[in-house]
């Protein structure tokens, strides 16, 4: 093993960004004698690096170069089709004791852990280059902003990670020397990219992560479900704010008048849709801005909730994009970009099932097969990707970068559910939203591992991402509501209801807004609704439904309560919590006896 000098490998200037932080150091020396790699680059997250690293990427077919007249300065990497999504099965939460995981979580012994982890890179990098992350999560000058550090042999985890984090020379800065501040140690190594020996491991009372075996991004891109979630949650817990599994958006009025929004959906449900949403016509003078597309750290300051988005781009589900689902997305994504998965065109173009115009003739698939229209499988896999930055949106929130975070006026649950849901209601109050996102459902989708369309629990949308027990979670939020003096309000929304035809009832997409209008009414205490067994329902005057082509029988199923689907619900409900095992706070059993007995009046 050997250094970088500027004689060998990389070009002089580059490679070579090291931290004076000896904490770091030997940390980063430990990880090479054991891994044994041929060369070590220290990233600085430079332009002239970046351009670096793609012509390696080329030359060694990480990446395929696009059609630079259609889509400039993008490329394609294809992941080995063992390796398409996060797998949750070999995610593991690694703490003292099995408690502590919580039941919700896969846990592991730390110390047999360690053991088997350091087994497998021992001298997994030999004839590799190991690459050296230091990156930053947050807006420069915010409290909430975390440090770590990725050692990875993967060019592009490198790449993306350059796009989704503040990543080089602003994050050593931040740092700073102290060997004993707070930063996170993560270690990533293809290996085999063998799913018997892929394992994603959190250790929470360490600050560490270490994922083997797999190369997709939500597996090996450490910064954002690893650090910003699972590691995020027990340190937001510990030192009382919180992190979140939420897009943030801001909503300004054509008087002026700006709220931000904080929703909590599953991955695959419209996160970035609905982050980016552009008002129909209907909506003249009305703005919304996106400030995040996925996570938002929050914490409390004068009584509120403000939060930040600790990411740096968006890491997005590529089926289904469009200019008429989300043209925002569409422009993002239009240069700049790192697209994984997705179908490639004779002509060097990208494409996908849902993208604007005809299907091709004739493509390569995501796994480089040929397809033309009449090809049994999908040209792009279900979870395909784009990786972009956050800069290449065109409605980027002015106060993204704002250290202090933005004031949150409401948060949002939602999933998919294709019945009993209604369109949009509002918790009665903070313990009662809580119950709202502790019970929420939705039917899984492709962005993870294993079957397609069954409901699942899915509380606040954090049941693959929490990184401690989910009883004491639950108890966090609680607890957290004790403290403001301004809550934001709760509410619940489901944009997938279907008829009895199978066909969704709602428009969905830029149609949304209608939704977001009368959640901010209520925000503002002008917003008409009417009391349900479930919360505060709207009535159809309220939504304001002029020139939405809808039927009022779809309205009224929209917004309709069955009680018998009801009573399955709420019997679900409990069924979830006893499956927990004792560790459901008693504020929300209570809030389960009272929801029940509503409906008995």
């Amino acid at each position: 093993m050997k250094n970088l000098t500027p004689a060998t490998f990389p070009p002089r200037g580059i490679g070579d960004a090291k931290p004076r932080n000896t904490a770091v150091l030997d940390w980063v020396q430990e990880i090479a004698t054991l891994t044994e790699p041929e060369n070590i680059f220290w990233c600085d997250g430079s332009d002239r690096e970046n351009e670096f690293l793609i012509a390696e990427s080329l030359e060694q077919n990480v990446l395929i170069e696009l059609n630079q007249n259609k889509v400039p300065r993008s490329y394609l990497h294809r992941s080995n089709p063992n390796d398409v999504a996060r797998v949750e099965q070999f995610t593991f939460v690694c703490t003292p004791t099995k408690d502590e995981a919580g039941p919700t979580n896969n846990w592991s012994e730390p110390a047999k852990t360690y053991a088997k982890l350091l087994g497998l890179l021992k001298g997994a990098m030999r004839g590799r280059t190991m690459f050296v992350i230091p990156y930053m999560m947050g807006p420069v000058d915010s409290p909430l902003t975390k440090i770590g550090f990725e050692i990875t042999d993967s060019k592009y985890v490198v790449l993306s990670m350059r796009i989704m984090t503040r990543m080089g020379e602003v994050a050593l800065k931040r740092l700073g020397n102290d060997p004993h501040v707070e930063w996170n140690r993560g270690v990533h190594s293809l290996l085999d990219v063998n799913p018997e020996r892929r394992f994603i491991c959190h250790f929470p009372q360490d600050n560490t992560i270490i994922s083997v075996g797999s190369g997709y991004g939500g597996n090996v891109l450490l910064s954002k479900k690893c650090l910003a979630l699972r590691i995020g949650s027990y340190l937001a817990r510990t030192q009382g704010w919180m992190a979140e599994h939420m897009l943030i958006l801001g909503v300004e009025s054509p008087s002026g008048k700006k709220h931000y929004v904080a929703a909590a959906f599953p991955s695959a449900c419209g996160k970035t849709n609905f982050a980016m949403l552009i008002p129909p016509a209907h909506f003249k003078g009305w703005k919304v801005t996106t400030i995040g597309d996925d996570i938002g750290w929050m914490r409390i300051r004068d009584g509120r909730l403000y939060a930040v988005n600790p990411e740096n781009g968006y890491f997005g589900v590529v089926p289904g994009t469009s200019y008429k689902s989300n043209p925002n997305a569409m422009r993002s994504i239009a240069h700049n970009t790192i697209y994984t998965n997705v179908a490639l065109t004779d002509d060097g173009d990208v494409w996908w099932e849902g993208k604007d115009g005809p299907s091709p003739a004739h493509a390569f698939d995501w796994r480089g097969d040929d397809w033309t229209p009449e090809s049994k499988e999908k040209a792009a896999h279900p979870n395909s990707r784009f990786t972009t930055p956050m800069r290449n949106n065109p409605v980027l929130d002015a106060d993204i970068e704002k250290g202090e975070g933005v004031p949150i006026s409401a948060i949002i649950f939602g999933g998919r559910r294709s019945d009993t849901v209604p369109l949009v209601y509002q918790a009665f109050d903070w313990n009662h939203g809580v119950y709202l996102g502790a019970t929420m459902a939705s039917e899984t989708t492709a962005a993870a591992a294993g079957a397609v369309g069954r409901v699942r629990r899915d509380p606040m949308a954090m049941l693959p991402f929490c990184g401690y027990n989910i009883g004491d979670y639950f108890r966090h939020w609680l607890d957290i509501g004790k403290c403001l003096a301004n809550p934001p309000l709760i509410f619940n929304v489901n944009w997938f209801r279907k008829g009895a035809d199978g066909k969704f009832l709602w428009p969905g997409f830029g149609e949304n807004m209608r939704v977001l209008e009368w959640i901010i009414d209520r925000c503002e205490g002008h917003g008409g609704a009417v009391k349900s067994p479930i919360g505060w329902l709207p009535s159809p005057h309220d939504l304001g439904l002029a020139e939405l082509d809808i039927g009022h029988n779809a309205v009224d199923e929209l917004l309709g309560l069955d009680h018998e689907e009801w009573q399955k619900e709420i019997a679900a409900h409990k069924e979830f919590f006893d499956s927990l095992g004792g560790i459901v706070p008693e504020e929300l059993q209570k809030q389960r006896e009272q929801l029940s007995a509503r409906f008995e009046l």
